[in-house]
């Protein structure tokens, strides 16, 4: 088997596994109970958390135990969570100090474009960006439409459909050097431990990540909060994560989703090199400008995704057609690039983990070359 789909959850590694059980069975026990074993399961908790905001570079959180004004990295249940809880309490938190506006881009992932279309409803303005035909999104173009009523930026580091790097850093200087109110947001699900990542040089207010992106398990995740940044909760309860997530913590899949992290890493660039060489020599059209190293998408026109999809699946080779939210239906992102319909309805994706290979990249590329001669062959035998 060949799986290339990692931008839509990744094998879990061997190490977070094996981490995942022996935490099941020696660390079960509720984190808040007082007693020994509840006492192991709270420490193997916030070693994890320690290990997590360590892989993000945040020395200041490493050393950092919550109180009820300041919090670092708080567990989720994956990226979706995380991101709800960044707009919706970033939103609620600066609607009265600075301002009900939000600037945001047409490529987000729907975890980010959903909770911000609720926000439009209920009366907040929103700037949607739109990218370019290689859906690149410039500095000046999110800067400049950033206002003094401004209460959040939002934009994805990596786009999960085109592998795009977006300009974080360079917004969080743009806001902090002309003095503005506007907390910053990133989805950094397909940044963690694929690109260079660090929240001190980021300089975001808000960070969300996932496990099984990286090896670990569905249904763990965080964020990474700046230190004084005291948000609303978007869920009440018994005041677990510092008060703002509310929940019994699961500490076996956050010692996983730590675990993996540690033994997780950057996807070698030359399955990216490789596969790019490959398709130019096969005719395929590279879509977007896939600057991180995991993710490239391409069409090969005349081909329908589908029935490509469906000859790799033959030869056990998995690959997508953009991200697994979508099941199927056509990428808003194609639409926001004004993609031409026959690349829409050819676009695929292919997405690297650290376990993947030269040869079955190659493997692919042969695959492709052979489904590119048999399905046109088929087509032209049926106009016939």
């Amino acid at each position: 088997m060949i799986y290339l789909d990692n931008a839509a959850t990744s094998p879990i590694l061997p190490q977070a596994r094996d981490a995942l059980l022996t935490a099941l069975s020696d660390d079960y026990a509720n984190p808040s109970s007082m007693h020994l074993p509840g006492r192991n399961a709270k420490t193997l908790l916030e070693e994890s958390r320690r290990t997590v905001s360590h892989m993000l570079g945040d020395g200041a959180s490493r050393a950092m135990y919550f109180t009820a004004q300041a919090g670092a990295l708080y567990f989720t249940s994956g990226g979706t969570e995380s991101n709800n809880m960044a707009i919706f309490g970033a939103a609620a938190y600066n609607a009265k100090r600075v301002g009900k506006h939000i600037v945001t881009t047409l490529v987000e992932h729907e975890a980010v474009i959903q909770p911000i279309k609720k926000l439009e409803r209920d009366g907040y303005t929103v700037t949607w960006l739109k990218p370019d035909m290689n859906a690149a999104i410039s500095t000046e173009q999110i800067t400049s439409a950033i206002r003094e009523d401004t209460g959040l930026v939002s934009v994805m580091s990596v786009c999960n459909e085109t592998g795009n790097i977006y300009p974080i850093s360079e917004i969080a200087d743009y806001i902090k050097r002309n003095r503005l109110g506007a907390l910053l947001h990133t989805d950094a699900v397909q940044a963690f431990m694929k690109i260079p990542l660090d929240v001190k040089s980021l300089g975001a207010d808000l960070v969300s990540i996932s496990a099984h992106k990286i090896g670990g398990v569905i249904g763990a995740g965080a964020i990474w909060i700046r230190l004084g940044l005291a948000l609303p909760p978007l869920l009440h309860g018994g005041g677990q994560e510092g008060g703002f997530r509310s929940g019994t913590e699961s500490a076996p899949l956050v010692h996983a989703f730590s675990t993996a992290a540690l033994y997780s890493g950057f996807p070698p660039a030359s399955l990216k090199t490789e596969l790019l060489a490959g398709l130019q020599q096969i005719g395929a059209e590279v879509l977007g400008a896939p600057d991180a190293p995991h993710i490239v998408a391409f069409a090969i026109p005349g081909v329908p995704a589908e029935v490509l999809m469906n000859f790799l699946d033959a030869r056990d080779i998995y690959i997508s057609r953009g991200s697994a939210c979508k099941r199927g239906r056509r990428s808003h992102v194609w639409d926001a690039v004004e993609l031409p319909r026959k690349l829409t309805d050819s676009a695929v994706r292919v997405s690297f983990g650290v376990g993947n290979t030269l040869d079955e990249v190659y493997a692919l590329l042969s695959a492709l070359e052979d489904a590119g001669k048999e399905i046109m062959l088929s087509k032209r035998s049926v106009s016939i």
